[in-house]
């Protein structure tokens, strides 16, 4: 019989009810496996990601990428972007990439857990079964939430935890098969 491997909570689960609303995509579906350019290998290009009926009295959003079923013991950071304008309601493809075209004018990046500033596309170890790549949405009640770009996407969250006012998310997949 095999052993089937456990799999962690998604990030959210130990944090305080807020306000849900809708985030979509035109690259990642819900469930769905990841497209080529999310992973990366294959493109390493942030998602297009847009969002609605979050509260009225959001003052700024932030938006992350986290992988909770990577083999470190505390998860994957993959982005982590925040104090982006409340008027701001939709990223395009790529704009957590490269030059980060499409980003507003004042939003925030920190490192991944790949050091780089940015997105870090899906890139788990071959054989270790699929991994769900969480992208949330953070409706924040401050305009900024008080972190700077040297701050770990643990301060981040950390902050979160205690500023969001609303939450979305959409969790899609992404596998390397063993021996590849």
């Amino acid at each position: 019989m095999t052993e089937q491997k456990q799999r962690p909570p998604l990030p959210h689960a130990f944090h305080p009810p807020v306000a849900s609303f809708t985030v979509v995509s035109d690259d990642v579906s819900e469930g769905a496996r990841l497209k080529p350019d999310q992973v990366q290998a294959g493109g390493n290009t942030s998602p297009h990601l847009r969002w609605e009926g979050f509260p009225p009295e959001t003052r700024s959003f932030a938006v992350t990428c986290f992988d909770p079923d990577a083999p470190t013991g505390s998860g994957f950071w993959h982005w982590s972007v925040f104090d982006l304008p409340a008027s701001v309601t939709e990223l395009p493809a790529g704009a957590g990439s490269g030059d980060f075209t499409g980003l507003p004018e004042g939003a925030v990046h920190v490192r991944n857990d790949y050091g780089d500033r940015g997105f870090a596309g899906a890139a788990p170890p071959p054989g270790d079964g699929p991994h769900r790549y969480v992208f949330t949405v953070y409706a924040v009640g401050e305009e900024t939430l008080g972190a700077d770009a040297d701050a770990t996407p643990a301060v981040v969250g950390f902050n979160l935890r205690f500023k969001a006012i609303g939450r979305a998310q959409l969790v899609g997949e992404y596998e390397v098969p063993a021996g590849s």
